[in-house]
């Protein structure tokens, strides 16, 4: 791999991506080693790719993209958030831009834990009468 123009971090849920652009034909490399349609199926794909949609910088650059944690929404929205953040950092001026369409925006929503004497987080046990 040469050397990257820009790396970024996206995050959500308990999924982290860590991205890198290098000067290309907009190939996607994930876990060093997987394509993004092998990696993610069709409607993650599009998610994914919108950043560069919105901006018009469809095959421009590679990605290559390290993501772990989480299933595959939270990775998904995290390498979008990654993706987001590395384009911001090669041209300020699409900011306004990706902010307006939400890109920049990262979901801190996570599951919310157990809690004890309860069936799940805020599920209470079924009342008995008898």
């Amino acid at each position: 791999m040469t050397q990257p123009l820009i790396q970024a971090t996206g995050r959500r849920k308990s999924s982290v991506a860590r991205v890198r652009f290098v000067e290309g034909t907009g190939a996607f490399v994930i876990n060093g080693d997987r394509s993004l349609d092998d990696y993610f199926p069709q409607a993650y794909r599009r998610r994914v790719q919108e950043p560069f949609e919105v901006v018009d910088y469809v095959g421009r650059y590679d990605v290559h993209a390290t993501l772990h944690g989480g299933g595959l929404t939270g990775q998904s929205d995290a390498l979008r958030l990654g993706i987001a953040r590395a384009l911001v950092g090669i041209d300020a001026e699409l900011r306004p831009t990706l902010k307006k369409a939400g890109m920049l925006r990262r979901d801190d929503r996570k599951v919310e834990r157990k809690k004890y004497g309860l069936r799940k987080a805020r599920r209470a046990p079924q009342f008995t009468k008898r």
